[in-house]
């Protein structure tokens, strides 16, 4: 079992248990302890977990999960409403928008005027908040169902021929070595092509994702025009950001 196999394996395991044990993913594994116990400091680094003696537990106990979830993450739904208006002030008539899948863009959706635009997305929570809007253009890619979204290969190369004015993107982790992460590999090509298309690039973060990874890097800090978090930010944690050459903008 290669080692990405194995950290997915034990960050589902924590967030079903709470607590995983060195000895019984030495032996789910087929690995020694020794392995079992690089991998998680591994994914301590990453932030995924607090190792203890003989295993691990979630990080920050369990509060915050990276795995992708079918329904909307409902943590920080202040912050991600706040987000989402400062997101919303810089969409104009006549643009041409892409909404990546995830709670932030679903509360950009919620709260996006029926104005004419048009909206690239395969989240299927978002689809159905802007049937209802008719000025709306929905732009839906083909594929099949995977939890609430539309994911598939087929289409990728239809979508790099659309001019998207903005791309609103979604994150699992933010890290100033890492880059921008997500667990999931299926995403990773979609979330790059829409990258490739769009001529500015907006991720919207919670201030909860920063310095915090997940296993896939999917793109580097540096690749999108800004990011859009809340007011809760730490001072500092902008600052470390800022120094890199990253914008930041609070709502």
């Amino acid at each position: 079992m290669l080692a990405a196999e194995r950290h997915r394996h034990i960050v589902k395991q924590l967030e079903e248990k709470g607590s995983v044990k060195v000895s019984e993913l030495s032996e789910s594994f087929g690995v020694t302890e020794k392995t079992v116990r690089e991998d998680l400091e591994k994914l301590e680094e990453k932030g995924l977990l607090k190792r203890i003696h003989g295993g691990a537990v979630m990080a920050q106990d369990g509060e915050d999960s990276l795995l992708p979830l079918q329904f909307p993450n409902s943590k920080h739904q202040k912050e991600k409403a706040a987000i989402a208006e400062l997101a919303i002030s810089v969409i104009e008539p006549d643009d041409i928008i892409a909404l990546d899948a995830g709670s932030t863009t679903l509360e950009i959706a919620k709260r996006l005027k029926n104005m004419p635009i048009t909206v690239l997305t395969n989240d299927l929570l978002i689809i159905r908040e802007l049937t209802a809007k008719d000025q709306v253009r929905l732009v839906v890619p083909g594929g099949y169902r995977h939890h609430n979204l539309l994911i598939g290969n087929e289409w990728h190369e239809w979508i790099k021929r659309l001019n998207v004015h903005k791309l609103f993107l979604s994150t699992t982790g933010i890290h100033m070595e890492y880059g921008l992460t997500i667990f999931t590999e299926e995403l990773t090509k979609l979330k790059q092509v829409y990258m490739e298309c769009a001529k500015q690039i907006y991720c919207v973060a919670d201030h909860s994702k920063f310095d915090r990874g997940a296993l896939i890097t999917y793109a580097e800090l540096d690749a999108v025009h800004c990011i859009m978090t809340d007011a809760a930010i730490d001072d500092d944690v902008v600052r470390r950001y800022e120094e890199r050459g990253i914008r930041i903008m609070k709502a």
